[in-house]
């Protein structure tokens, strides 16, 4: 099958500092710190006319109709406002437009800095802000949980602090990529975990509508030394882990941990899983090839990988990985993603229509 066609190359230009203020109407993206240009480019692929603001923040004209794959989160931007008025009379205005931009319905008010060196130093500001307008806002309205935006059908509204500007935003919580702040997601490390992988597993289930449970069939290529094979035996999941590198100890002993010591690309399932797991440090088309075949083979109904990406060419890369697992493998409802605790590589999960 020929390779897609990759549009030309964008160069966007310098990031400005400080922040720039955005329009309202447009869209704001936050990305991870040094993936600007990526998410630049994907924009201006997708005809959007992105605008950098700032380290790590983006604009958009609008919203594309596939989310942006470097972007852990997007909001409609209400308002952006100078940051060196008085805190109270910032507070007041922030909270005016917000109630203007949702007049009916449940918030859920959040507020975050630039995932930067000098975002984070605004963390106390933030924080102090966010409570200044929470005070003004009629409290009936106010969701304290977070988790239960989506099926409340409440509003996500979100205040920026950023270096000389605060932006407002809101999105509908069913159409946000992320519930958390800015789109920083972070998940707990257990003590008993061998990496960090497990938290990049972790968030990608938070994101699924449902996840592995119990009995489930989980083929994990690429296990050792079995940090997503720990957190999915942890469901109840029986696990068959593929790596030809040895498990933890105690894992190696679950007895629903069957451990076959071989190349995941020389593996062939005796039977389809229910979930395909890969985690596995290796050339990002030759993975995609890989989750191609166990989706054009039926081997499993579910996928979540994580895709390591190259220096250089990004972009080009993943358009030739998605058209791979979408037109090659038939892995349908594809999403691909750079969450929270990915740095060079994004998260993929998909289905199989049986």
């Amino acid at each position: 099958m020929p390779h897609p066609a990759v549009p030309p190359r964008v160069k966007p230009p310098p990031i400005p500092a400080p922040t720039l203020p955005s329009q309202p109407g447009r869209w704001l993206w936050t990305c991870r710190a040094g993936f600007e240009p990526h998410l630049f480019e994907e924009l201006a692929w997708a005809g959007a006319s992105p605008r950098l603001l700032g380290e790590v923040l983006v604009e958009s004209e609008k919203r594309p109709a596939e989310p942006p794959v470097f972007a852990r989160t997007g909001i409609r931007v209400q308002a952006s406002l100078p940051s060196d008025q008085p805190p109270e009379q910032l507070a007041e205005s922030i909270s005016a437009r917000v109630l203007e931009a949702v007049p009916t319905g449940s918030l859920v008010l959040q507020a975050f800095t630039p995932d930067s060196p000098a975002g984070n130093r605004m963390a106390d500001e933030a924080d102090a802000l966010l409570e200044a307008v929470r005070a003004r806002l009629p409290p009936e309205r106010l969701l304290e949980e977070t988790w239960r935006a989506r099926e409340a059908g409440a509003t996500l509204a979100e205040l920026c602090v950023a270096p000389g500007v605060v932006l407002v935003g809101t999105v509908p919580a069913r159409e946000a990529l992320s519930l958390s702040p800015g789109g920083r997601q972070r998940m707990r490390r257990s003590a008993d975990s061998p990496s960090r992988a497990a938290m990049k597993l972790e968030e990608a289930l938070v994101n699924l509508p449902f996840e592995p449970g119990r009995g489930e069939v989980c083929v994990d290529l690429g296990a050792a030394p079995g940090g997503w094979t720990q957190r999915l035996v942890a469901r109840g999941a029986r696990v068959i882990a593929v790596d030809p590198a040895k498990l933890m100890p105690e894992l190696a002993r679950q007895p629903r941990v069957e451990h076959i010591q071989e190349s995941a690309f020389a593996y062939a399932p005796e039977e389809p899983a229910d979930w395909l797991f890969c985690d596995m440090a290796w050339r990002p088309i030759e993975v995609a090839q890989l989750l191609a075949k166990w989706g054009r083979r039926g081997w499993a109904s579910h996928l979540v990988a994580n895709i390591k990406l190259p220096m250089k060419d990004k972009n080009p890369i993943l358009v030739r990985v998605r058209h791979i697992l979408t037109q090659e493998g038939g892995w349908q409802g594809l999403t691909m993603r750079q969450l929270y605790h990915d740095r060079d590589e994004v998260t993929v999960t998909a289905h199989k229509v049986t």
